[in-house]
């Protein structure tokens, strides 16, 4: 962005920059655990912190209030009335910056662009003027003009601004109706001489325009929001999550799919809705008709084949032949010699070959858009039981447990980790199907951290929802509750880190793997990451366990160990698993 107004400040962080596992280490290696009790101060810290933005939301009352301020701006600097600093930030796309740019640069030319003379021209002083649309002569009182001085009649100037005000935007840079002049028709015309119904509509042009001509802002793509969004130039994410709770890319306007760039999302989506894979299933899965050349499709039966009407051919299946060069000698109803013998000279290589090729095409995409989209159905039936949870069980679960809301929006931020999660374990699908197949240590590492992530994801989903279910279900407080407590924030610290683990690899194009890499190196790498890494705040990010094949081992680092079933951080003291006490492998 060119102007001073894109140079602001960015936003600290974003959903994935460095989050606390909820472990930190002491002076004397201790591990601290602070999650066990959160108290309604840390866990406002801890949504303030996730909720830090690159971004403003705004409705329709703040762009007005955002337009007037622009337009004072204006006014106020160069000396000219609001009227005139509207014409000037309509033409420069509401660019305060470059207005004042282009003004102290050449006045004149700036003035003679946007249809503002240098000097206001009154109407000639007479009694009666002659409307220059009508020709007829009226008294002087009657007649407007714009800066140019060019009288009209208020009937006419009433027809000409309401034809242009139906007509579309456009009437926001309307000029004189004198075919000759070029002067803008400012807002203080429409106010004075336009019907109520045509300002209405005048004004809501003008704040279309405020958000559809300006580069910093964005209406929310959501069907029926009326949100528009600022972004602030230089932010980390394009992910934007606008007042009506839909989640878009700020870049693409598509949804919300960190960590994938917005071209793999494009070309997915087009994917998803183009002919190409409907052609691959026909190609894997019919034959043409050797006369008529229509798709055939033979999910049961034998060989013989009748082709629909009128064509009524009839062939065999395997080598296309006429059905009358068939019988007992070639094999019968469910097989055919014929066939066989060509197929071993090579007769259907390249037939054959077209098919197989379809059909592992096929497969494949197959495999990555069915997990793409149970991603996306889980994620969707996730903000249903969030909404469920805020709007009546949270209330009844206070009540049961004897414990105020405030103690329990741990839940509420374990849901909330889940419905993000689903996100971005729904867009790595994407990711997985363009990763080219030759990149094999590429693909090893990032198919590790993914079933990783899906493992962990699919752990505290499960304990978001059925252990939930046993307390809300209960008739008096649980004993256990603090436990469960303990066991949620737990399994959400832990998962939250490897997504970020997942998207910080997909973010830098898995460049942590090396032409040479083993899928060992890449387990190790992710494990330093978790077991050095510091975050931000100066406090130790909290291990995660690693993995190789189908083996998985408690990781010892000093005074910490991972466990082997949630892969939670403990301090060695510990002989079981503080979040599902699973005994510690000595």
């Amino acid at each position: 962005m060119d102007s001073e107004d894109d140079a602001r400040d960015s936003a600290d962080e974003d959903f994935y920059s460095g989050g606390e596992a909820g472990l930190a280490l002491s002076d004397d290696g201790d591990a601290d655990y602070d999650f066990a009790d959160h108290d309604s101060d840390d866990s406002d810290d801890l949504i303030s912190h996730r909720q830090q933005q690159n971004y403003s939301i705004l409705s329709e009352a703040d762009i007005k209030q955002h337009q007037a301020d622009d337009m004072n701006r204006v006014s106020t600097v160069l000396s000219i009335s609001k009227s005139e600093a509207c014409a000037l930030l309509r033409s420069y796309n509401w660019s305060v910056s470059k207005v004042h740019d282009e003004w102290f640069v050449d006045e004149e030319r700036v003035r003679s662009a946007v249809g503002l003379p240098e000097k206001q021209i009154e109407m000639p002083n007479e009694r009666e003027l002659t409307c220059g649309i009508c020709f007829e002569s009226c008294p002087r009182e009657s007649m407007s003009a714009a800066s140019c001085g060019h009288p009209f009649c208020g009937v006419c100037w009433r027809g000409y601004i309401s034809t242009a005000i139906n007509d579309g935007p456009g009437c926001l840079m309307l000029r004189c109706p004198d075919p000759s002049c070029s002067a803008a028709v400012g807002q203080d015309m429409i106010d004075l001489l336009a019907s109520d119904e045509d300002k209405g509509k005048y004004d809501r042009y003008l704040c279309r325009s405020y958000i559809e001509d300006n580069r910093k802002t964005k209406w929310c793509p959501a069907p029926g929001c009326e949100y528009a969004v600022e972004f602030v130039v230089g932010g980390g994410s394009y992910d934007v999550s606008c007042g009506c709770s839909y989640g878009f890319c700020w870049n693409c306007t598509e949804e919300a799919h960190r960590p994938v760039d917005c071209s793999t999302v494009s070309k997915w989506i087009l994917k998803n809705s183009a002919e190409s894979e409907n052609m691959n299933w026909i190609l894997a899965n019919s034959k043409p008709c050797p006369k008529c050349k229509r798709p055939i499709e033979k999910n049961q039966g034998c060989m013989h084949i009748t082709c629909t009407p009128p064509c009524k051919f009839e062939f065999c299946w395997l080598c296309l032949g006429p059905w009358s060069d068939h019988g007992e000698r070639t094999g019968g109803f469910y097989a055919c010699n014929r066939y066989e013998a060509a197929r071993q000279e090579g007769a259907f290589d390249d037939s054959e070959r077209r098919r197989e090729m379809a059909k592992n095409s096929l497969e494949r995409y197959t495999h990555y858009y069915e997990r793409w989209a149970a991603n996306q159905s889980s994620r969707q039936k996730a903000l249903g039981d969030l909404q469920s949870l805020q709007n009546d069980k949270l209330e009844k679960l206070s009540d049961l447990q004897s414990q105020p809301e405030s103690q329990l929006k741990f839940i509420i931020e374990a849901w909330l980790q889940i419905v993000e999660c689903r996100r971005v374990l729904k867009w790595t699908y994407a990711y997985g199907y363009y990763l080219p197949d030759n990149e094999h240590a590429k693909r090893q590492f990032f198919e590790y951290l993914q079933g990783e992530a899906e493992s962990g994801l699919e752990r505290l989903h499960q304990c978001a929802e059925k252990e939930l279910q046993i307390y809300l279900d209960a008739d008096c407080p649980s004993k256990d509750f603090n436990d469960f407590r303990t066991k949620l924030a737990g399994l959400t610290s832990v998962t939250r880190n490897y997504f970020e683990n997942l998207v910080r690899a997909l973010e830098s194009g898995l460049n942590d793997v090396g032409p040479n890499s083993s899928h060992g190196a890449c387990s190790k790498a992710v494990s330093s990451k978790s077991l050095g890494g510091k975050s931000k705040s100066g406090k130790s990010k909290a291990p995660s366990a690693s993995k190789s094949g189908s083996s998985t081992r408690g990781m010892d680092d000093g005074n910490i160990w991972a466990c082997d079933q949630c892969t939670f951080a403990n301090p060695r003291s510990a002989r079981s698993c503080q979040v599902c006490d699973h005994q510690q492998h000595r």
